[in-house]
């Protein structure tokens, strides 16, 4: 099957690399020139796990190109996907211009009946906005489908290749026919809906997790105040199969390019329907307090921050991504930066961004580094490499002894920690 990909960010370009793995001809549009310039040589803009390595492969095979020209990508194309942008607006609405912007440009270009996804998150009612905006241009029949992707940054390809289960909101059987063709090499439970129904899945999937992990991180500031272990607990409750353990493990709170700006848009929607999304709400509110929390902690291990130097080990919203945006890591430096201490941050994959050249922090290049002549260490990305620092090398290396395991890698027992003050998210 023919398939064009508008967008080659996190979502477009997996799911155009993945589509041309399982055997469809792909081509991806992008507006940036010097990205598409870069991608036909091989040059990916994002991390992820085996992408790298298909790109290559699939466009020096031809079933992978690359393009700037709508007039090269759309005709013929049997499926086309947005998988465009959709920051969020000052008010926590979803800011769907490049989505519209590329529903006007595939309609001037369509030559044949051709069904149209909606792969970014948009909200409810986008599918309806989009067949609006394609329609002022096209002289050919098409139909606008609700398929969200369910991507996690860091292992999309694996998610892709592998999926939980694909969501098809449609409203037409030959547009459905058409997708389950698409899909039909993975092995899969395939969900059919309404294309409403379907933009909404995507919304409350995300609200539920980050959700879900504002609750252990709530749970997790209690059992530190009553001497409870928040991981005791949350096996506890985790093993319970109407919980399960999925995302209850603490942490610094959640990040990222989905949830912040997916909880955010919930709520923005909700209040244009007059209503209170209390739930939703109230894990937005604790999750940035658990980043002030991580921040009280260091201060009252140290006292005044002011003049205290405090290596930070992770910079990237979570491990396996160099994705910085939304990220707790700089959230935290940043109220620690105002306290008046000084950061020195080290990450291995982490892209550069404008933090580190406002003074927030400086990046260094190890974790030894990072911990060199500091009062305190903070962990506040769960990387592997981690889990395995040399705690010797650190514990002599360092100022101060406090080491704050904010995500929780070490194990407690480890005679090495004998050296440190060691803290620990929930305990």
């Amino acid at each position: 099957m023919r398939i064009a990909v508008i967008g080659t960010g996190y979502v477009g370009l997996v799911s155009g690399t993945c589509f041309a793995e399982i055997g469809h001809d792909v081509v991806c549009v992008d507006v940036h020139p010097e990205k598409i310039k870069n991608l036909k040589k091989g040059i990916i803009p994002i991390h992820e796990d085996g992408l790298e390595d298909m790109v290559k492969r699939h466009h020096s095979h031809g079933s992978l190109r690359f393009t700037t020209d709508y007039a090269d990508a759309i005709p013929g194309a049997e499926v086309v996907l947005i998988a465009v942008g959709t920051p969020s607006s000052a008010d926590g609405a979803a800011d769907l211009r490049f989505v519209f912007q590329a529903a006007e440009e595939i309609g001037k270009h369509l030559t044949d009946y051709t069904v149209i996804v909606n792969k970014s998150t948009v909200p409810i009612g986008t599918a309806d906005q989009v067949t609006n905006f394609v329609s002022k241009h096209a002289n050919h029949a098409f139909d606008v489908v609700s398929n969200p992707e369910i991507l996690r940054e860091g292992i999309a390809v694996n998610d892709f290749m592998n999926p939980s289960r694909i969501i098809i909101g449609s409203a037409s059987s030959k547009a459905t026919e058409r997708m389950l063709e698409l899909y039909a090499p993975l092995a899969c439970q395939k969900l059919i809906m309404s294309t409403r129904s379907a933009e909404l899945t995507k919304y409350a999937a995300n609200s539920f997790i980050a959700t879900k992990i504002s609750y252990i991180n709530e749970l997790a500031r209690f059992a530190e105040k009553i001497g409870a272990s928040i991981e005791d607990v949350a096996l506890g409750i985790g093993t319970d199969p109407r919980i399960g353990m999925g995302s209850l493990r603490p942490g610094p709170g959640w990040g990222g390019s989905c949830f912040p700006k997916d909880v955010k848009a919930m709520m923005h929607m909700a209040h244009e329907q007059d209503m209170d999304m209390s739930i939703i709400e109230a894990a937005h509110h604790s999750n940035i307090a658990m980043r002030e929390h991580v921040v009280k902690r260091l201060e009252n291990a140290l006292g005044d921050l002011s003049g205290k130097t405090i290596g930070v080990l992770g910079i990237a919203f979570k491990n396996n991504t160099d994705d910085i945006r939304e990220s707790p890591a700089i959230d935290i430096m940043k109220h620690l930066a105002f306290r008046g201490a000084s950061i020195q941050a080290y990450d291995p994959l982490a892209a550069r961004g404008e933090d580190e050249h406002i003074g927030t922090f400086k990046r260094v290049a190890s974790s030894l580094e990072a911990a060199n002549d500091a009062d305190a260490l903070l962990i506040a990305t769960e990387w592997e490499e981690f889990k395995h620092i040399d705690l010797a090398s650190i514990s002599t290396t360092m100022r101060g002894n406090i080491l704050f395991d904010a995500r929780n890698m070490l194990q407690a027992s480890d005679k090495r920690l004998g050296a440190f003050t060691y803290l620990r998210i929930g305990n």
